[in-house]
């Protein structure tokens, strides 16, 4: 019989252990020295037990039983991406995301001889002139074979979000997504927005909570919503460098998605494809990205993302290639195969540090999300322009601390190597495209943090 090691050892209150503390601080203050306040307005504490697992937040336990690597190929000539698709798999990809624009594409010629059985295949469709179009034809080539539909992300609000205009307007936009949904009972948003553009973790839960409630209010008051039939929710989403907190933010991202489907009485399933961000990458010091996005893989991984898609380190200032997209496939089969990143579901579950961080995240979330609905709702605060500039606000602070290099980023602001050279490497333009364009709303812009400090060594490179 298997006996509990802990039943040798003595209980230790929570009472006890803040005296043992106070004691080693030797008349320091505990909450000066000990308790730090995060960008969210957490306070976190140097230790965690049963007590602060105390919520009134609904549970979840819809957990992958495991993650997929996965890749994206943006589709321009079908063959050629065929050829690239199949590459990917045969080194160790497991699904694809196949990004389609405006430009026409041969499904059979663009999935010619892959296994769609064995593996999954996404597609993101850009918004466009031939969108619905692009879903019809993805959706019947589908249904004449007798296979699965696939994911397809389709997110007008995003677009008109970081674009500022609609694809066509907002009628047309939306007419677009309601005939897909009624089609495959699948909504999209993307978080990643918002993460990229400096937005905090809760700005960036409670923002897509609004975002997808859009989707479901409208849906609702059209008729569309079957209760008794499960509503897939497919989530773009941009993991930092700030580790215990972005699996938790992940996990809360779930908890909250449950709280609509308690409100609207409809099965919600989350779908959540992670990649690293680029807010936090540099061009200077290139290698240091590997290490940066090895750990927000694992962040990933371990806040529950059924998708996990790396960046290659080299993503900022070259052209896709076939050395940087393997490195970055690699750091993924590592954590999958050796380090045995997909032995256990919701590995993180009991841990009191991340539980704790899970339900602040999610509490701070929904009320900030609750705010947003009684001032108009997600589209209402975008056209005011709020939303912006609550996300600018944020960018600004976090800027801020950059500059004053309270925020690090080895290679950049700590530790730079100054003979680096960067000039004669740029294949790809690395900063912020400013386009003056009228448009109907102020877009949300995405940025990185090393940016105007990259600016400033280029032209001084001789």
């Amino acid at each position: 019989m298997s006996k509990n090691l802990f039943d040798e050892f003595p209980k230790v209150s929570t009472k006890e252990w803040k005296q043992k503390i106070n004691l080693d601080l030797k008349g320091k203050d505990y909450n000066e020295t000990l308790i730090w306040n995060s960008a969210d307005g957490i306070d976190v504490k140097p230790f965690y037990d049963e007590q602060d697992l105390e919520t009134s937040l609904p549970s979840t336990s819809v957990y992958p039983s495991t993650w997929k690597i996965t890749q994206s190929i943006f589709v321009n000539d079908s063959g050629k991406s065929n050829h690239i698709a199949k590459q990917y798999l045969e080194n160790g990809a497991e699904s694809l995301c196949f990004v389609v624009g405006e430009k026409d594409f041969e499904i059979e010629s663009l999935l010619k001889d892959i296994d769609l059985e064995k593996h999954t295949v996404i597609f993101k469709v850009a918004a466009s002139n031939d969108s619905d179009k692009i879903i019809n034809k993805i959706l019947d080539f589908f249904q004449r074979r007798d296979l699965s539909i696939p994911l397809i992300e389709l997110d007008v609000i995003s677009n008109f979000a970081e674009t500022g205009n609609w694809q066509h307007s907002k009628e047309q936009d939306w007419e677009v997504e309601n005939n897909y949904f009624q089609k495959n009972a699948t909504i999209s948003v993307d978080l990643s927005l918002y993460q990229n553009a400096g937005a905090n973790m809760v700005q960036q839960l409670a923002y897509t909570l609004s975002h997808l409630n859009e989707y479901l209010f409208s849906f609702k008051n059209e008729g569309h919503l079957n209760n008794s039939k499960e509503l897939k929710v497919f989530i773009r989403a941009s993991v930092g460098s700030n580790y215990f907190f972005e699996i938790a933010k992940l996990k809360a991202l779930r908890v909250l998605i449950q709280s609509l489907s308690d409100f609207y009485n409809i099965p919600l399933q989350p779908v959540i494809y992670s990649s690293p961000t680029k807010r936090n990458k540099t061009i200077y010091d290139y290698n240091s990205n590997m290490i940066r996005t090895t750990m927000e893989c694992m962040a990933a991984i371990l806040g529950g993302s059924d998708y996990v898609e790396n960046l290659a380190y080299d993503a900022l200032y070259h052209k896709k290639n076939e050395f940087g997209e393997r490195i970055a496939r690699n750091q993924l089969l590592i954590l999958k195969l050796e380090s045995h990143f997909e032995d256990i579901s919701n590995a993180t579950e009991g841990t009191y540090y991340i539980e704790s961080l899970t339900q602040q995240l999610a509490t701070k979330a929904l009320e900030l999300f609750k705010n947003l609905e009684k001032g108009g709702g997600f589209l209402e605060l975008l056209h005011n322009g709020k939303i912006q500039t609550k996300i600018e606000d944020s960018e600004a602070k976090e800027q801020q601390e950059f500059n004053t290099n309270q925020i690090g980023l080895v290679g950049a602001n700590f530790h730079p190597n100054l003979q680096d050279k960067m000039k004669d490497e740029l294949e790809l333009y690395p900063f912020v495209k400013y386009k003056k364009r009228k448009t109907l709303i102020k877009p949300i812009i995405r940025r990185r943090l090393a940016e105007k400090l990259e600016h400033e060594r280029l032209e001084k490179e001789k």
